[in-house]
């Protein structure tokens, strides 16, 4: 149940805790998962999996309670308050649900309690949205009145990823329940008590019968949900593998398909930027969260003429990030989400060494006795790699940046875009002019100019090429879950 040699102890625990179906909490059938804490080693709890028969049985509860509510068809205002109430009720909560998110994946407290006030503000924007959204009436062509109307799938499969597991499932849940839908939420399986607690909150916040249901579970279970035949969308943020065999699942359903598949986002240093304030941003966009964030700005893209400079100010930015335990409020980087990841993490850097890397700063595990039962790396840089590198292309998911130059504008553009991701990627510069091009040059779904990582439950979110299908947040992500109808009244 975790990663051979891992440091784990005190596996002897009590009550295995329940899953939940159709918003009731039940025992699973499946064999249970131990949680560990990555900062430590320490397994602090147990936690139930769902069986294949139990995802049919989550299905229809979905399809029941759809059909008992009337959900779909209740008024906007009235779905809204009931959203409305649920954030409330995370709210209430957000000290017990940051603190499991920290022990469950490494996340410091100050950011899992931001993450939680996010989650719940996620559902009170998608209250607001489900209460203003109207119904369009394109113009007629013909003696005839057109109405096109929104319609939900019903029961929708989300599955979300380990790393931000609050705000991943709160942007797939809230919309999704505002469309009309039911949700059943298939967590990562070291994720699975904070996922639980998060459905348990819309259980309590009024939610009708039937439409939440949380199956923590391994990867078979992923399989049997996305494959279940009353699942009518799915909806899943994870790796670039698992996506594309979910995407030929749903080709084979015909079934629609939300997909973001993670990133290599390229952050770009141009020599008239403020070099001050580009290297905080660029050191915060891939250290902060222990780089395992789908936007970390992983590939450093500086412009030849300063770019060792800039590399001076990176190793000083790098060095002031706290690495220490995450219930610590001194600690900008807690450990690893896992030692299996961490292992991960080093055999990319071992790698690149291997490949003529040279590590600027970091590259091992820190010293000393709060260090050693936990998943903790340093912050590194990488530097003397090309382009076409297994460290540069591939996610490696850590606190790894990879520093690269460019000439030209041109060479900026061949490299940045010289992906098989555009997820997203950042740019500083004093030229406005440039900016503007640059962005629009570039292969990636969100660009930010001047800043970097910042997020707006109010505006679309997804990537190019394998970085996904489709679009999260703002009203595109209500409209992902659902499908539209013409109606044509003959005058």
């Amino acid at each position: 149940m975790e990663a051979k040699g891992d440091p784990v102890h005190g596996k002897h625990l009590a009550a295995v805790h329940p899953i939940l179906i159709g918003g009731a909490f039940v025992p699973g059938e499946g064999d249970p998962l131990l949680v560990v804490d990555p900062s430590n080693g320490t397994c602090f709890g147990t936690v139930g999996t769902a069986s294949a028969g139990q995802v049919a049985v989550a299905a229809d509860a979905g399809k029941a309670g759809l059909a008992e509510s009337g959900w779909a068809g209740w008024e906007p205002h009235r779905r809204a308050r009931v959203l409305h109430i649920i954030a409330g009720t995370i709210e209430d909560r957000i000290g017990r649900i940051a603190d499991l998110q920290v022990r469950e994946n490494g996340k410091t407290r100050k950011e899992s309690v931001a993450q939680a006030k996010s989650a719940a503000a996620t559902f009170r924007y998608y209250a607001g949205v489900c209460e203003a959204l109207h119904e369009d009436m394109p113009p007629a062509r013909g003696n005839y009145v057109t109405m096109t109307v929104h319609e939900p799938f019903g029961v929708v499969a989300a599955l979300t990823p380990w790393n931000s597991p609050l705000t991943m499932g709160a942007q797939k849940i809230a919309p999704a329940l505002a469309a009309g839908n039911a949700v059943i939420l298939k967590p990562a399986e070291t994720t699975s008590l904070v996922s639980l607690a998060l459905g348990e909150c819309c259980v309590d916040g009024g939610l009708p019968a039937g439409l939440i249901s949380v199956l923590p579970g391994r990867g078979d279970l992923g399989a049997a949900l996305v494959a279940d035949p009353d699942i009518g969308c799915i909806s899943f943020t994870g790796g670039t593998a698992t996506g594309r065999r979910i995407a030929s699942v749903a080709s084979e359903r015909l079934v629609p398909l939300i997909l973001e598949l993670g990133g290599k986002s390229s952050h770009i240093v141009f020599a008239d930027a403020d070099l001050g304030a580009a290297a905080r941003s660029v050191a915060s966009g891939i250290f902060e969260s222990t780089g395992q964030s789908c936007v970390a700005g992983a590939r450093l893209l500086v412009e030849r003429a300063i770019a060792d400079e800039f590399l001076d100010l990176m190793v000083d930015q790098a060095k002031t990030f706290v690495v220490g335990p995450p219930t610590d409020p001194a600690t900008v980087i807690g450990p690893l989400s896992s030692f299996a990841h961490r292992e991960r993490v080093e055999g990319f850097v071992d790698a690149a060494v291997a490949e003529g890397a040279r590590i600027v700063v970091g590259g091992a595990r820190p010293k000393g006795a709060q260090y050693e039962e936990g998943a903790y790396y340093l912050p590194t840089i990488l530097a003397g790699l090309g382009n076409e590198s297994t460290a540069v292309q591939e996610e490696i998911f850590g606190p790894v940046l990879c520093a690269l130059t460019f000439e030209d504008e041109d060479d900026l553009v061949a490299q940045a875009n010289d992906s098989i991701y555009g997820l997203a990627s950042g740019i500083w510069t004093a030229d406005y002019k440039r900016a503007w091009r640059m962005a629009r040059r570039l292969q990636a779904g969100s660009v930010w100019i001047n800043t970097y990582k910042q997020l707006s439950i109010a505006a679309p979110f997804g990537g190019f090429k394998m970085s996904g299908l489709g679009r999260e947040k703002g009203i595109q992500g209500l409209r992902a879950y659902q499908e539209s109808k013409s109606i044509y009244w003959g005058l």
